[in-house]
């Protein structure tokens, strides 16, 4: 056996009980799901198979679609809120000054509270009667414009998608703060001889050389956005009449709060198909603008 043939063996090794737990945690419920998909099941007693009936109702249910669009919502503002807003933090606060690290722990900080405490806070901010945001528009004659924000259906998702934004934008901006300072120096030294200005650099250097990195990110942004559910709980259920309802949200209702096992169990295999089709399709369109 050669040195490489030993090599491979003991990383197939080493990842074997990483990836035993993973299945037995990870792709085998998801795999369950998708098998309670096809029966009417109440969570107790006799379950009856009824094929693809669930996932017709899917298609024809308004609701869902109504879900489907407030997800997409969720989905650009935050692949078009936190990656910008992620990257221009990065690349203000990317040196070790004790100022900036101050500033980049405040940045953090909402990752490290729980979802729960931050959907209590974002709803007393929004609240009609005692929230802050009502306040300041008061304070700067501009009250004609308060208002309930989550009891309007008009604008209660864009509203929710705010704090969903400034909840994550902590993890990118360390992503791209590590990614920014393996850039090697002698790169942007030699860019700046040239007569490189900060946008030019920023664009032909910066970049393109951490792509990698905002690529991941985009990923995540899109499958952390489809998984969205504990602020929306929190703040709203999915009302008023499900004008913040995610799919998420849809799929606890349907799964927990009416015993409908199968129909939920569908729903989470939609939730699966749709991350898989719009991560694999933003994937698609960067490769494409980049060559």
């Amino acid at each position: 056996m050669t040195a490489k043939a030993r090599i491979r063996g003991v990383i197939i090794v080493g990842l074997l009980p990483a990836l035993f737990i993973f299945s037995f945690f990870v792709i085998i419920p998801i795999l369950w799901s998708a098998w309670y998909g096809f029966y009417d099941w109440k969570g107790i007693g006799a379950m009856k198979f009824i094929g693809f009936g669930n996932y017709m109702e899917i298609i024809q249910d308004p609701v869902f679609a109504k879900s489907l669009r407030n997800n997409l919502i969720v989905v650009a503002a935050s692949v078009f809120g936190q990656v910008p807003i992620a990257l221009a933090l990065a690349l203000v606060l990317r040196q070790s000054t004790i100022f900036q690290r101050i500033i980049r722990s405040v940045v953090f900080l909402p990752m490290v509270l729980s979802s729960v405490v931050i959907g209590i806070i974002w709803g007393y901010i929004y609240h009609p009667q005692i929230g802050i945001l009502n306040f300041l528009l008061d304070w700067i004659g501009l009250g004609t414009w308060k208002q309930a924000w989550l009891s309007n259906p008009n604008i209660s998702m864009y509203m929710l998608a705010i704090p969903i934004i400034w909840n994550f934008i902590g993890p990118y901006m360390i992503m791209y703060i590590a990614a920014l300072q393996n850039i090697p120096s002698e790169i942007e030294d030699a860019s700046a001889i040239d007569g490189a200005k900060p946008m030019r650099m920023l664009f032909s250097i910066r970049i393109p050389m951490i792509w990698d990195t905002i690529k991941v990110t985009i990923v995540l942004c899109i499958s952390g956005s489809l998984k969205t559910f504990d602020l929306i709980y929190v703040m709203t259920g999915g009302g008023p009449a499900h004008s913040t309802e995610l799919l998420a949200s849809y799929m606890y209702n349907n799964t927990f709060s009416i015993y409908r096992f199968g129909y939920g169990s569908a729903i989470s295999t939609s939730i699966i198909i749709i991350s898989i089709v719009l991560i694999a399709g933003s994937q698609l369109l960067m490769r494409r603008n980049t060559r």
